[in-house]
């Protein structure tokens, strides 16, 4: 299994950067955005009796923005992901052997259809 992550020799590998803290920093992220965007929508539950239309529209504008959070915070942390695979190690790939050309079809000039 070894011969198929063979190191690509003299590769000086980069150091990570701000991937790893902003990595580090997302859960935190995710939890506070999420509590300050859910705000008015747990203060119309927990705070006032009936919901109206206005409340209703509030809340689903608090889901709206929670969701669309979430969205982003993943996609930072699918970025901070490729960031990290890309400064990783090389490694050499398969060699591919090209299938022999016809040099007859490498001379011929291309004539018009019509």
């Amino acid at each position: 299994m070894s011969k198929f992550f063979t190191k690509l020799p003299g590769f000086i590998q980069a150091p990570s950067g701000f991937e790893w803290a902003l990595f580090k920093k997302l859960p935190l992220l995710f939890l506070l955005g999420t509590l300050f965007a859910a705000i008015p929508m747990l203060h119309i539950y927990f705070f006032d009796q009936p919901i109206d239309l206005d409340k209703q529209k509030t809340i689903y504008m608090s889901l709206g923005l929670i969701f669309s959070y979430w969205f982003m915070i993943g996609t930072v942390a699918i970025v901070c992901v490729v960031v990290m695979i890309m400064k990783g190690p090389a490694y050499v790939a398969d060699p591919y052997d090209l299938p022999k050309e016809n040099p007859e079809l490498e001379n011929k000039q291309n004539k018009p259809l019509f």
